[in-house]
């Protein structure tokens, strides 16, 4: 398809004008971007469970949260994982507990269909072990049905297992230990029971954990053994793994009352805390609450909780887009940002430290406060957008970039890759555990963030510096991205849905440090994005993908998923021979005709990642910073000649 090239471009500018706009509009006075991180319903439910526990919900406006999940309920009955899935029978019964919780009555009609939908799908005893859990600090399902997790793995080394877990399982465990050796079941207000919601009848629940009758099984036979040794007080050193476990949470609260910037860490750790008998006037756990408070967005008629909350890496993402787009370096709303920035890197060693011995700290998180989990990802970010831009103070910004670089450097796992939070975090058999179903207990290196440390090297070392990591290093990383490639061509994307996410982070890492030794391998991946081009131009692609590999790039389009696949073809350049230039062409289009009025771009489908195949976000800036990227790149290569 074929498009005059001097109209497009004008068009272009005009876009790209009005949406600078937009986004400095929404620039905090401190310097910071931040929108909402949207997730599930869960994460509100599990908070309306939390105060009632402590007794905190009075001073709370819960009775919005109603609102809030009533708007959130499909028409099938259901509460979904992600916009569009059909509803999901976890979700759906912490939704309906949380209602319950707040006074809605059976007979309510929502309650009646979203009692419906539930036992449709297997009711109580279909659901994660984490629902279960949450159901069984309030008498509404029995502690016999979860695992146990014996207190005394708090005084093993410490590379196992609790440094083998992945940040967040950890974060989120830790506290687990104390609930799950107390079983504590708490009255609240409204008692509740949930016992129309067992398909099979309550009288015939069975409380034991899933078999599959393979190898894995053994875990189950531990299990029993576990719960015997409870039942009967033979847990060895079971006071001395609570005291350690009690420890490791008040070492790990940040100052503001943070644990580990994400609300599963934060719940569980005032659930551990509030079965060791704390009161709710303690100022560990006013602190506690506070911070959960902050994760909150109350509107006039509703209340919601986010799973985490990310100004750095919105903030990060902005920068990059607007300076790509055109905006001066040197901007005072850039230099703003990259000042605050700054003011934000971590300089203390944080739980990374445990199995990397070599790292200096200098990394970035992704919240406002989270000293002990700086991430890769962040990280590299961060410094290509410090990168990118002039500060009055060039001195102290090198100095910075230069300690998380070493970092980074540092945190190279085995295979050859990076991963988020840890090195070698890959011990796969913690996955299998009955406790793990959702299968998101390690944090292994991954393609999309090996792909955003290359870019990073590829960024710094256009300005002639020296190499940032040794060649030997770059070799394994380069192997590692080789052979994470699909058949097809595509990379799989782990924090962004999914195989275009981490195909075109790729295809941007390659075009960068490896443009003519990779050739093949970047045609290919360019290739595959042009095969999976909508009819309207854009890009799409569904969260079933991490479940269905037929589904590899497809779904109804998106500004996020077209910006991402733009973005990795203007990246492929010559690797293409221009082949891809009608497909780009049409994908700005796409970019243009779906931009609103007021310069915005707008989606309802989640294209960020938490868990594949169990928890799913939707960033509200993706679907603005990253076509602003993707329209200033294309703008500066049709000014370079570079499409044709």
């Amino acid at each position: 398809m074929q498009i005059d090239e001097r109209k497009a471009i004008a068009s272009v500018k005009e876009a790209i004008a009005r949406h600078q706009d937009y986004l400095l509009s929404k620039q905090n006075p401190q310097g910071y971007w931040w929108a909402e991180l949207e997730s599930n319903a869960t994460i509100t439910a599990e908070i309306v469970l939390l105060h009632k526990i402590w007794g905190t919900d009075k001073s709370r406006p819960l009775h919005k949260v109603e609102t809030y999940l009533r708007q959130q309920q499909r028409e099938h009955g259901g509460w979904e994982l992600y916009y569009g899935d059909g509803g999901e029978i976890s979700t759906s019964v912490e939704a309906y507990m949380a209602l319950k919780l707040l006074g809605v009555t059976e007979t309510d009609p929502a309650m009646v269909k979203a009692r419906e939908f539930i036992l449709a799908h297997g009711g109580i005893s279909k659901t994660r072990i984490f629902t279960k859990m949450h159901l069984a600090l309030i008498g509404c399902y029995d502690w016999r049905g979860l695992p146990a997790i014996p207190p005394w793995i708090m005084l093993l080394p410490d590379s196992f297992p609790i440094y083998e877990m992945s940040s967040w399982a950890r974060g989120s465990t830790v506290p687990l230990l104390i609930v799950f050796d107390r079983q504590p079941v708490y009255q609240v207000d409204p008692a509740i029971n949930l016992d129309e919601l067992y398909a099979e009848g309550v009288e015939n629940v069975r409380y034991e954990l899933p078999r599959n009758d393979d190898w894995t099984d053994i875990f189950v036979f531990l299990d029993d053994a576990f719960k015997f040794a409870q039942d009967y007080n033979l847990v060895p050193f079971r006071e001395e793994g609570i005291k350690a476990a009690e420890k490791w949470v008040l070492e790990r609260q940040e100052a503001t009352g943070d644990w580990g910037g994400i609300i599963p860490a934060m719940v569980n750790s005032l659930l551990g805390l509030k079965a060791l008998d704390y009161d709710r006037e303690d100022p560990i756990i006013v602190r506690g609450m506070e911070a959960v408070d902050r994760f909150a967005i109350e509107d006039e008629d509703s209340y919601r909780v986010q799973p985490c909350i990310s100004p750095v890496w919105d903030t990060a993402l902005v920068v990059r887009s607007l300076v790509d787009s055109g905006l001066s370096p040197d901007h005072p709303s850039l230099i703003k940002a990259g000042e605050w920035l700054l003011s934000k890197q971590i300089l203390d060693f944080g739980d990374w430290a445990v199995k990397n011995k070599q790292g200096m700290p200098g990394g970035w998180a992704f919240e406002f406060d989270n000293r002990f989990y700086p991430d890769v990802d962040d990280s590299a970010v961060v410094v290509m957008a410090l990168n990118q831009i002039k500060l009055p103070n060039e001195k102290l910004k090198q100095e910075a970039i230069a300690r998380t670089v070493a970092w980074i450097a540092t945190m190279q796992c085995y295979p050859g890759g990076w991963a988020a939070f840890d090195i070698d975090n890959d011990a796969e058999w913690l996955n299998l555990l009955p406790y793990s179903d959702l299968k998101a207990t390690i944090d292994p290196n991954t393609a999309d963030v090996t792909a955003r440390v290359l870019e990073m090297v590829g960024n710094l070392n256009q300005n002639g510096d020296s190499p940032i990591i040794s060649p030997k290093q770059l070799q394994r990383a380069l192997d590692y991205l080789t052979q994470e490639q699909e058949s097809e061509g595509c990379w799989f994307g782990r924090w962004g849905v999914n195989y275009i996410y981490g195909t075109s982070g790729v295809l941007v890492a390659l075009s960068l440090v490896a443009d003519y030794t990779h050739q093949d391998s970047i045609a290919k991946g360019a290739a595959w994005l042009v095969s999976c081009q909508n009819q309207d131009g854009g890009w799409g692609e569904t969260c079933r993908s991490y479940d269905d590999p037929s589904l590899k790039g497809i779904g109804d389009s998106t500004a996020s998923q077209t910006a991402w696949a733009l973005i990795g073809l203007l990246a492929a350049g010559e690797a293409t021979r221009n082949w891809a230039t009608a497909a780009i062409a049409r994908g700005v289009e796409y970019l243009l005709a779906t931009q609103q009025a007021d310069g915005s771009w707008n989606e309802d489908y989640f294209t960020g990642t938490g868990f594949p195949s169990h928890f799913y976000l939707k960033y509200h800036l993706y679907q603005q910073h990253f076509p602003l990227t993707a329209l200033g790149r294309y703008a500066r290569s049709v000014h370079l000649g570079q499409l044709s």
